[in-house]
């Protein structure tokens, strides 16, 4: 199991698998779900888990809060990568 975040090994490398395929939206709201579901201090484990900002997964959290979501349809595409 891993100190950090409570998690078993094999559980945050398919978390990490999951992240990397969601959507911006997507990325925020699942770090908010994971951080709340650790209670205090998931922040700041979940953040360093993904590599995020903490600000980031306080916007999450702040976004599952509402009763509607107001960007519903709204997605960025992903970046074009130029080295190809």
């Amino acid at each position: 199991m891993s100190t950090q975040t409570g998690y078993g090994q094999d559980i945050e490398v398919k978390m990490k698998r999951l992240f990397a395929t969601l959507s911006e939206k997507d990325r925020r709201r699942y770090a908010a779900i994971e951080a709340a579901k650790l209670g205090s201090g998931g922040i700041s484990v979940v953040s360093g888990l993904f590599g995020l900002d903490a600000k980031t997964v306080r916007r999450g959290l702040t976004e599952l809060a509402l009763p509607v979501d107001p960007a519903q349809e709204r997605v960025r595409k992903k970046a074009v990568d130029a080295s190809r």
